[in-house]
């Protein structure tokens, strides 16, 4: 890329965090285009984009992320020079390795939440999402352990049974998973967000992710809203 004598340094930074989406591309395009309009729009200059396939799990996920140790190398070797992420949870998921990060020295700019946000309220955010995916993961637990206690099957070892009960085993963790993000929902509707695009940005930005771990939609925003029998 040509050089911006006006502009200033930027290291973009994509990951995604399976081989699946990696090799299909998914969300990656979403993601350099996301960093490529906080660049044009607050006078970055892309020098060098890397992206890493993996998972991020785990308190050592640093040795296991190359192509983000390359990111840091970079940005020292352009002195004041920041990485750049399309949202944090594209670092990680763990407030404690997003704190080991910070060690580094080397600045990181999050393009969803602006230029100018200090590290520590990074922290905050990063414990935030952390928190709530605590919760929802308790919510969960708790609501699978009632219907169990109701009597409803969630799982038999027979194939034939199995088969059988399958739709409802579904049905009930599905249930589970709405009412665990129903006080997030309620949440942002109180806080604004009164079509199911505005409920999915929200979600979104809190980190919070689908039952299969993926973003908020309309779609998947109607159907939990369906299953907690409310409307937008």
């Amino acid at each position: 890329m040509e050089k911006i004598s006006a502009s200033k340094p930027l290291v973009s930074y994509l990951r995604v965090s399976t081989k699946e989406q990696g090799r299909s591309g998914l969300g990656i395009d979403a993601q350099r285009a996301a960093i490529a309009r906080f660049a044009a729009g607050e006078g970055f200059a892309i020098v060098a984009e890397y992206v890493e396939v993996e998972t991020g799990k785990g308190a050592d996920a640093i040795e296991r992320r190359p192509q983000l140790a390359a990111a840091l190398a970079e940005a020292r070797r352009h002195g004041k020079c920041a990485v750049a992420v399309s949202k944090l949870d594209r670092l990680s998921r763990d407030v404690h390795f997003i704190s080991g990060l910070m060690a580094h020295r080397v600045p990181f700019i999050v393009a969803e939440l602006g230029a100018d946000v200090e590290p520590f309220v990074l922290h905050l955010y990063a414990a935030l999402a952390e928190k709530e995916r605590a919760l929802i993961s308790q919510r969960t637990k708790a609501a699978l352990t009632a219907a169990k206690a109701r009597g409803q099957v969630l799982g038999n070892p027979k194939l034939a049974e199995a088969r059988v009960t399958a739709h409802d085993r579904l049905r009930a963790g599905a249930d589970a998973f709405a009412d665990s993000v129903a006080p997030a929902i309620r949440e942002a509707q109180a806080a604004g967000a009164k079509t199911l695009r505005a409920i999915a940005a929200a979600l979104n930005g809190r980190g919070i992710g689908t039952a299969r771990g993926g973003r908020w939609d309309p779609k998947t925003v109607s159907n939990v809203l369906a299953r907690l029998g409310r409307t937008p």
